[in-house]
């Protein structure tokens, strides 16, 4: 463990520790390949699901899918995972694959540049500085909270956070709270806190379709069946994963085929809000799927209490004890909370990664963002992106799109270690083809043609968050590393990159 923490150079350098830094720390050792490092800016393991602690935080992705498909878990307690749950199962694969002595704690990486010369990586953290070979990043889209510039904000002078930083010792009893936002979040949140506030006054921008969460809870005879006979939840997991592809074609193809989902969410809707004044403000105007479609049993009744005001306006100005809406509707409150997104589209690490050139990748994603199969940016030598562009997912877990990057990451390594090369790098025109491919597959989606504006889009009103088809079809693209692709950079008395 010493050695680890005394190295300056190491083979490969991941940042980050959620599902996707400790997947790829994982299959490097299972692959034999152990000369690496982790780089954690907190003090444990877990990335969003470390971070996110409001009350109520759960997944909206059914259990059996939520996890590696290495390391499947028979002791989830119900079909929606709660985050506690989901932290403690990361910090098991932490324990179980003997990842600690690897990770360094309270690193927070500043800058990330690549020395062409010496065919590396420097990494500058707020601990000192380190170089690899091989930059991985495991940072996700949900890593930043979001907190929009609000005049008047810094002189507020009650108790102010984001949902992704919520004060472990707020005490909502009897207090009069303004809450931002109602996202996937919000929506969880506010149901807990409503009952023990005096007030809530609640920001919303534009409703969402909200489907009914049916929570079921797993006892310990099913558990120990799981544990006892692991085919059984494997072919569970194929069945949950076979069912929620079969929502991809209304998503892609003919977005009238979530007419039956929009049937369900306004049915729900009916049902849980009888008055039709505030039913009528929480009907959304686009069609369903365009934004993330949320779920929840308990939001909608929670909305319809005395002690609640819905304001369906944005947020414009904040004094020391009052918020007020863009229509002027004005509130004294002594609580601002946020639930108000991350940083997606506009990743604050694209600001601290340097390339080839010099330019960050902020800079070179002015236009858009883009990379080669989600992983690897032109331009980036031996940069490997998980969570990268156009691999989110509006259906499914994200975790299977993880595992493919992972393999086609260690795919890539392997075929720099038979070479005996220092670098891959994507060819542009390999990038910029494959990029083309997804944004014509985009076109006509839910998502690019439903008619509203969600976090998925870019300032350029570009989709560069989602995976615009099946799942498996991104398994397929990253299956295997492929040479002809990529520029090999030779080792430093190389002048020029040759081909691979």
């Amino acid at each position: 463990m010493s050695d680890v923490n005394e190295k300056t150079h190491h083979h490969v350098i991941i940042i980050g520790t959620g599902f996707a830094g400790l997947g790829m720390a994982i299959r490097l050792r299972q692959h034999g390949m152990t000369d690496f490092v982790v780089l954690e800016r907190a003090a444990e393991v877990g990335g969003t699901w470390r971070d996110n602690r409001y009350p109520g935080c759960a997944c909206d992705v059914p259990s059996r899918l939520y996890s590696f498909s290495f390391e499947l878990n028979p002791s989830w307690s119900r079909n929606f995972s709660p985050q506690q749950e989901i932290w403690d199962y990361l910090r098991h694969c932490a324990d179980s694959y003997g990842l600690r002595p690897r990770i360094r704690f309270h690193h927070e990486v500043l800058a990330a540049a690549w020395d062409h010369p010496r065919r590396r990586w420097l990494v500058r953290t707020n601990r000192g500085e380190l170089t690899g070979d091989v930059l991985v990043t495991g940072t996700g889209a949900l890593s930043d909270p979001n907190i929009p510039d609000i005049p008047g904000l810094d002189t507020f002078q009650g108790t102010v956070f984001h949902s992704a930083r919520w004060d472990p010792g707020y005490d909502p009893r009897g207090r009069r709270v303004a809450v931002v936002g109602t996202g996937a979040s919000a929506i969880q949140f506010v149901p807990q806190i409503q009952p023990e506030v005096a007030s809530l006054t609640l920001f919303q921008r534009t409703p969402a379709w909200i489907m009914p969460r049916s929570v079921r809870e797993v006892g310990g005879v099913e558990q120990t069946l799981y544990r006892a006979v692991p085919g059984l939840q494997r072919l569970v997991r194929a069945g949950i994963y076979c069912g929620r592809e079969a929502l991809v074609p209304g998503f892609t193809v003919s977005p009238r085929l979530l007419k039956v989902v929009e049937s369900t969410a306004r049915a729900h809707l009916r049902r849980e809000v009888p008055d039709p004044e505030l039913r009528a403000k929480l009907t959304p105007d686009y069609t369903i799927g365009c934004k993330r479609i949320l779920i929840s049993s308990d939001y909608l009744p929670a909305l319809t209490r005395p002690n609640v005001d819905l304001v369906t306006s944005g947020l414009a100005r904040v004094g020391t004890d009052w918020v007020q809406a863009q229509d002027g509707t004005r509130r004294e409150v002594d609580t601002l909370i946020f639930g108000t997104g991350f940083h997606v589209t506009d990743m604050p690490m694209a600001s601290w990664i340097h390339g080839r050139d010099g330019r960050t990748l902020a800079e070179v994603w002015s236009g858009g963002a883009q990379a080669h199969r989600g992983t690897t940016v032109a331009g980036f030598p031996n940069l490997f992106m998980l969570v990268g562009p156009n691999t989110g997912l509006g259906h499914s877990s994200l975790i299977y799109m993880i595992e493919s990057q992972v393999a086609y990451t260690i795919d890539a390594l392997r075929y720099l270690r038979r070479t005996g090369a220092a670098a891959v790098e994507v060819r542009r025109q390999a990038q910029t083809a494959y990029n083309q491919t997804v944004q014509r597959r985009m076109q006509g989606t839910v998502w690019t043609a439903g008619g509203c504006a969600s976090w998925y889009l870019d300032a350029h009103g570009h989709n560069t968050t989602l995976w615009p088809t099946f799942t498996w079809r991104f398994r397929r693209a990253t299956r295997r590393f492929r040479p002809a692709e990529y520029l090999l950079h030779r080792h430093e008395n190389a002048t020029q990159p040759a081909a691979a």
